[in-house]
């Protein structure tokens, strides 16, 4: 477990107006598979019109939530206490809405194990151009197959998936001293407009002014961590 930096909300005029925390969370497929064992009886059914997108967060799972991000302040009970508290978390998941297709995480050659596996090489080869021939023999589907399910896990297409996870990559390159031109051919784009376009319609800012904004308060953040110096005693 880290900290990161929150992200901002931005304005119609560009301005963040509110903080926002995002949470990663990589859930064991041995953890699931486990907790199906252990609910065999009660296993959700998954509906035929499976997909995964945003979903409101059940109130059930605020509780273990913010007594997994408390345990940043508790260094020393991370070691014990993260992993009851992931699988509990995992445990209410496969009582929500997400439970079939979260379900699906504990068999290695199911759709969504095999879908999170292209969907991890994305991730890893960003920069590189995408064979979606090459994807689907790699899940071992047909193309066709290989779209619908890629769809139902990610709720985007492969080449709008490795599109996110490209912008993604060069947000977090601006933050620092790379230039535009550098970032966006690192991450993979040929045409620098194309980048700008893309960018712009993701996170509603031009990256030249989302990177201001991105330093600027990465600036006031090292500045309200350094200590203050020590107050001069007169004489």
């Amino acid at each position: 477990m880290r900290r990161r930096r929150p992200g901002y909300l931005a304005g119609d005029g560009g301005q963040p107006v509110c903080a926002i925390l995002a949470i990663h969370l990589d859930i064991d497929p041995a953890v699931v598979a486990e907790l199906l064992r252990e609910q065999a009886r009660h296993r959700p059914k998954a509906p035929d019109n499976l997909v995964a997108a945003k979903y409101r967060l059940d109130r059930e799972l605020f509780d273990p939530l913010i007594r997994l991000l408390s345990l940043l302040d508790r260094p020393r009970d991370i070691e014990v206490m993260a992993p009851l508290i992931r699988r509990e978390i995992v445990w209410r998941l496969l009582h929500t809405e997400h439970g079939p297709l979260l379900s699906q995480l504990a068999f290695a050659n199911g759709h969504a194990a095999r879908i999170g596996r292209t969907t991890a090489w994305i991730r890893e080869n960003y920069a590189a151009p995408l064979s979606i021939p090459d994807l689907a023999a790699q899940a071992n589907m047909s193309v066709p197959s290989f779209h619908r399910h890629f769809k139902a896990v990610t709720s985007m297409s492969p080449v709008q998936f490795q599109k996110r996870v490209r912008l993604q990559e060069a947000r977090r390159g601006l933050s620092g001293a790379s230039t535009i031109s550098s970032v966006a051919y690192d991450v993979g784009y040929e045409s620098l407009s194309q980048f700008n376009r893309d960018y712009r319609r993701l996170f509603n800012l031009t990256p030249s002014d989302d990177a201001a904004q991105l330093r600027a308060t990465l600036r006031r953040e090292l500045g309200h961590s350094r200590p203050s110096p020590p107050a001069r005693m007169s004489q």
